[in-house]
């Protein structure tokens, strides 16, 4: 049975990996600053999915930590870009 299930996961981070790739020529490619922000966004999230499914298949806990704190920053890194893009617009 949890011979399935690390081949699951393993198969979990092989797509997360290729999403992250995928994620990163957005980022490098744009066009624009919004685009990139995305694109930013996608590559935090797909480590915080990385760092919980390697925590789960390696039985490490402290990754959810990792999670956790990488999850907050992302969210006040993308609220900071979403204000310094507003400002842009307006003015």
């Amino acid at each position: 049975m949890t011979d399935h299930i690390n081949l699951f996961l393993e198969i979990v981070l092989d797509v997360l990996a290729l999403a992250a790739v995928v994620g990163f020529v957005r980022l490098l490619r744009g066009p624009s600053l919004p685009d990139r922000v995305i694109a930013f966004d996608l590559l935090a999230t797909v480590g915080v999915g990385i760092s919980a499914v390697y925590s789960m298949a390696h039985n490490q806990p402290v990754f959810l930590d990792v999670a956790v704190v990488l999850a907050l920053i992302s969210f006040v890194g993308t609220v900071a870009f979403a204000r310094y893009i507003e400002k842009r617009l307006k003015g």
